[in-house]
């Protein structure tokens, strides 16, 4: 399809003229290919409308083309459901259907984090209040500016600020040195066993002393002297079969106490 390029008033009225006559002529017609005929000029007429809309949100970090494609989106669906005998025109139909079409878009496309929507809607309002107050004040509106022109609190103001970190995410493979040679993900730590092992030995304290001192002594020969069950049995004065037994019944003491404490 060709889009009606508009260069003056004149051009526009005209233009928005036959736009208005190829929509009501579509909606008197009846279903057929006629009407699908009259649909596609309707929309083609309209589609000026949608790439102004568009371009109104351009510079906020999606590329034009995705805008103006979202918009016409808007723009067929504001065509579909149009309802003339209504009494409303076509164009204060369209522009909050298209408008909503273009922050769906905003929402449900281009965070990289899903937040929840009261936080991106939120950021969306930050963000036109700030480019609205700078012009308006001659400087960057601090937190108070915005949450006074905008009717919320400063908390809110700042939860928005923090939730919009979440629409662009740094890719791990970023450089961060001067060399180039480090990158983002050579920073972050990795999982360190260490701190289950001092949790357990934390625990493994109060587990021992539910022990009685055999007990206690066999487990310190075994697993802090790495002697085996003979030696052990010779400096204790009993079998090895013995201290097998009593081994065996002091760890299920010492595994019971840890379950249960935890």
């Amino acid at each position: 399809m060709t889009v009606i390029e508009v260069h003056d008033e004149q051009e526009f009225l005209t233009a928005e003229t036959t736009a208005t006559d190829l929509l009501n002529a579509m909606t008197a017609a009846p279903t057929g290919r006629n009407r699908s005929r009259l649909r596609d000029k309707a929309i083609e007429a309209w589609l000026p409308l949608a790439r102004h809309l568009a371009n109104r949100y351009s510079g906020r970090g999606e590329p034009t083309d995705d805008l103006i494609q979202t918009a016409t989106v808007g723009l067929i669906k504001a065509v579909d459901k149009f309802d003339p005998t209504r009494g409303v025109d076509f164009a204060g139909y369209a522009i909050p259907t298209i408008i909503g079409e273009i922050k769906r878009h905003f929402r449900d496309r281009t965070w990289s984090v899903r937040v929840p929507r009261r936080l991106q809607e939120l950021r969306l309002a930050i963000t036109e209040a700030n480019c609205s107050l700078t012009h308006t004040l001659g400087r960057s509106p601090t937190v108070p500016d915005i949450a006074i022109h905008l009717g919320i609190s400063e908390e809110d103001v700042l939860e928005g600020l923090e939730g919009a970190r979440a629409y662009n995410a740094t890719s791990l493979s970023t450089p961060i040195s001067a060399d180039g040679t480090t990158e983002l993900g050579d920073t972050l730590g990795g999982e360190d066993h260490e701190f289950e092992l001092a949790e357990t030995r934390v625990a493994l304290g109060p587990a021992l002393a539910t022990l009685n001192e055999r007990e206690q002594r066999i487990l310190t020969l075994r697993f802090y002297g790495n002697l085996t069950q003979s030696q052990i049995a010779d400096q204790i004065g009993i079998s090895q079969m013995h201290v097998s037994r009593l081994l065996t019944k002091a760890l299920a003491k010492l595994r019971n106490q840890l379950h249960s404490e935890i």
